[in-house]
């Protein structure tokens, strides 16, 4: 019988771009912990979307070379391409967080590849997304494409309201409504004292962290370094951070190893710290993780963008502050090891939208124009009169209304070719993915 001809056969210069961007990409995490990434790379072979969520880098790649660029080209001038951008924008982005405000807010988070760049991309990525869940619901075409054509019309809708009145998008218990008030609702039920019971036990009338979980225990060595680390952590925090100088003191420390689609190799630390009274039900969880290299950054060559970052720990959190209205109180960065670290609150309140159960089209659309709001907001909020930062130094709503109101129809259409299109491509990368996987062509497996 003829072996049969596999994908990556099929299309060998796809292939070899895949392996050139991975390289790029990945080359010294893997070198540094091959076992994640096995881990990271078998959750990519699950599904196309799985795989599209672990390839920003292929996706910023495509889009801005033939025959992708062409997409987005007719909304991006001066501004439009240097807005402050999600980076990473997909439909599994988004969930609920506690404000700084105290209020449980549904909203985009993940802003680990946050970055200056064009607006267009960070919506571009998410209608394709929406097209690969669609597609994997095995929805009809014309049904996929009247989901992202309504995530189009509300991020303009949204957009629109912002420039001419000031109306941004806030999903809120009060606010939301259909699954994301589901979401909101889920999120309220966890407590500390559950997340706490999950990764910690009480010892000598105090709490430690537990043993095992992904958790190990760290070296003197790399202990210190941790809780010097912190000491540097503690001026960046923002003034919204009202924590008594008891709060602030290190209870433990363990090490953990990122294995996720987005952390594999990825050295993290969480911190156990004293809460905000002597009770022990309300100590609180932190994080630290070596920052990344965003792969959109590989696409812009502002020199101005590139300097402007001391390292990728605070490049995340100036993003993340830019692009959220009331970020977590907790964020912040330091250097560890000659590494910039993001350091943010493991929050109980946080719940990922699950589109696993969203099959019925008002649920839907329901969600992706909620989406598209969120999506429209987030833009507006990084500009001259939110960010207080010199990198986008005019109103963004309004120039992005600008290029979207000379035809209010073309936005919402030219996202709907883009998400067909990238979504087959996808698919097909997919396919190819999983065939040099498993064949034992991707180096340094």
């Amino acid at each position: 019988m003829a072996e049969k001809l596999v994908a990556a056969d099929r299309e060998p210069e796809r292939a070899e771009q895949i392996l050139r961007v991975f390289d790029a990409a990945f080359a010294e995490l893997l070198a540094a912990d091959a076992a994640a990434f096995r881990v990271k790379f078998r959750k990519m072979a699950a599904t196309p979307f799985a795989f599209y969520r672990g390839t920003a880098g292929l996706f910023y790649a495509d889009l801005t070379a033939a025959p992708y660029d062409s997409y987005g080209t007719p909304f991006l001038n001066d501004r439009t391409s240097r807005v402050w951008i999600h980076g990473d924008l997909h439909a599994e982005n988004f969930g609920t967080y506690l404000n700084a405000e105290g209020r449980l807010v549904f909203n985009v988070n993940d802003f680990d590849e946050a970055y200056v760049g064009a607006f267009a991309w960070d919506v571009q990525r998410l209608a394709a997304s929406v097209a690969l869940i669609g597609y994997a619901k095995a929805l009809s075409d014309s049904t996929i494409t009247g989901l992202v054509r309504t995530l189009g019309e509300a991020y303009r809708k949204q957009i629109a309201a912002i420039a001419h009145d000031g109306a941004a998008a806030e999903f809120t218990l009060d606010t939301a409504s259909g699954p994301i008030l589901d979401t909101l609702h889920s999120a309220r039920l966890q407590t500390r004292v559950a997340l706490l019971d999950s990764q910690t036990v009480i010892a000598d009338f105090d709490r430690r962290f537990r043993d095992g979980g992904g958790a190990f225990l760290l070296d003197d060595d790399t202990r210190r370094d941790v809780l010097t680390a912190f000491e540097e952590y503690l001026p960046t925090l923002p003034e919204s951070n009202s924590a008594r100088p008891g709060a602030l003191r290190v209870k433990d420390v363990v090490g953990r190893r990122g294995i996720g689609i987005g952390s594999a190799g990825l050295p993290s630390y969480n911190l156990l710290l004293e809460g905000p009274t002597d009770a022990l039900e309300n100590d609180v969880v932190i994080y630290m993780k070596q920052g990344q290299t965003p792969a959109v950054s590989a696409h812009v060559t502002d020199a101005d963008i590139r300097g402007y970052f001391e390292h990728e720990g605070q490049r995340t959190v100036i993003s993340q502050r830019a692009l959220q209205a009331h970020s977590d109180p907790w964020l912040g960065y330091a250097m560890l090891r000659g590494h910039g670290q993001l350091v943010a609150e493991v929050s109980p309140y946080a719940s990922d939208l699950d589109w696993t159960d969203l099959n019925e089209s008002a649920d839907l659309h329901a969600v992706v124009e909620c989406l598209g709001r969120a999506t429209a907001t987030m833009h507006a909020a990084a500009d001259e009169s939110s960010s207080g930062h010199s990198l986008v130094p005019f109103s963004t709503e309004v120039a992005i209304d600008d290029v979207i109101a000379v035809d209010e129809d073309a936005f919402p259409d030219m996202l709907v070719d883009f998400a067909h299109a990238y979504g087959a491509r996808a698919r097909e990368d997919h396919q190819i993915f999983v065939d040099l996987f498993r064949n034992g062509r991707i180096p340094g497996l």
